[in-house]
């Protein structure tokens, strides 16, 4: 899965390179992140996930694009986009890494500079990059099925707690995290949200504090290996070569130790928001400012996590949510489809 993994992500940045247009390149491969969402299930589960995947990255980015134009309702349009995507991925119980890079690809299409007639030739690149990451989801998983029998597909997810309520707690943490990265007029907000969910997504709150700790240590440690690549003399190419092999140490470390993982998901995200600046600022601002946002996402997503884990909170919220939504929260038999 690693090798597919380093096909999916680096292919579309090597085709942006050979048409001198890194920047596309660096689009386009935010697409190919759709298959890392690829289930251990059956053939014909797998592939319709991952391609509702990749419609959904193909989204987020177009609405997180069109938000950059509304700055006063920024902050509320992610929140709200965060809260359908978890809501959309707990139902039909997509695997981790869940809406990370759904929102990823929201957040940074919301805070790069554009045009409003960049839009549809930025969203293409996105969804080519999907697409690419579809076909070779496909190959993988002919060869991945044939050697291990995938089990039954998950049922949906029918508990309203966890499907509703945990998702509104979710957006309300990505909504914050990013209300405090504006108020402290951080350089770089996108990265708050992402930081938040990769911590609350935890399974309990053991998880999430280990998740909190393993991020801002392995964090440390990932922009110091930054720094060493920051400073190398690469150029786009080898730019691309540090990032392909990024991702595919990063596929064989992260379901075996997350905080190592992380050292080597730092540089490569820093990389894939920040190729194109090299050079017209210093790799201590750009560092400095990726540390800062991660402090403040983690430490909201940590918060978060303790709201969703503990039973006490969880249950006020649910309580108000209930009486907010009382259709929704009525027995399954009362109502078809959920």
């Amino acid at each position: 899965m690693a090798l597919a993994a380093a096909i999916a992500t680096g292919t579309p940045l090597l085709a942006g390179l050979g048409f001198g247009r890194m920047d596309a390149g660096l689009i386009a491969m935010l697409g190919g992140l759709t298959f890392l969402s690829v289930p251990g299930t059956r053939m014909q589960h797998r592939m319709v996930l991952i391609m509702a995947v990749a419609f959904g990255m193909v989204a987020c980015y177009a609405l997180g694009a069109l938000t950059h134009f509304f700055p006063p309702v920024m902050i509320m349009a992610l929140t709200l986009l965060s809260a359908a995507a978890s809501m959309t991925v707990r139902y039909h119980r997509v695997p981790p890494p869940g809406i990370i890079f759904l929102m990823m690809a929201a957040s940074l299409a919301a805070y790069t500079p554009a045009s409003l007639a960049d839009i549809p030739a930025r969203t293409g690149l996105v969804a080519l990059g999907a697409v690419f990451a579809c076909m070779v989801a496909f190959i993988y998983s002919l060869y991945h099925v044939r050697r291990t029998p995938p089990p039954a597909s998950p049922e949906p997810g029918m508990d309203f707690d966890y499907v509703v309520v945990d998702s509104l707690i979710i957006s309300a943490c990505v909504g914050l995290s990013l209300v405090i990265a504006e108020v402290l007029q951080l350089q770089r907000p996108y990265w708050a949200p992402v930081s938040c969910l990769a911590i609350i997504q935890g399974a309990n709150l053991r998880m999430v504090w280990n998740r909190h700790a393993h991020r801002l240590l392995g964090t440390v440690a990932g922009l110091g290996l930054a720094w060493v690549l920051l400073e190398m003399p690469l150029n786009a190419w080898g730019i691309a070569a540090a990032m392909i092999l990024l991702t595919f140490v990063i596929e064989i470390l992260v379901v075996r130790n997350y905080g190592l993982a992380v050292v080597f998901i730092t540089p490569l995200t820093i990389f894939l928001a920040e190729a194109t600046q090299f050079g017209q600022q210093s790799a201590w601002a750009i560092m400095q400012a990726r540390l800062l946002d991660i402090a403040v996402g983690s430490f909201v997503g940590l918060a978060g996590g303790a709201a969703l884990h503990v039973p006490a909170v969880r249950s006020r919220v649910s309580r108000a949510v209930r009486v907010i939504l009382p259709a929704l929260a009525a027995p399954p038999s009362s109502h078809e489809g959920f």
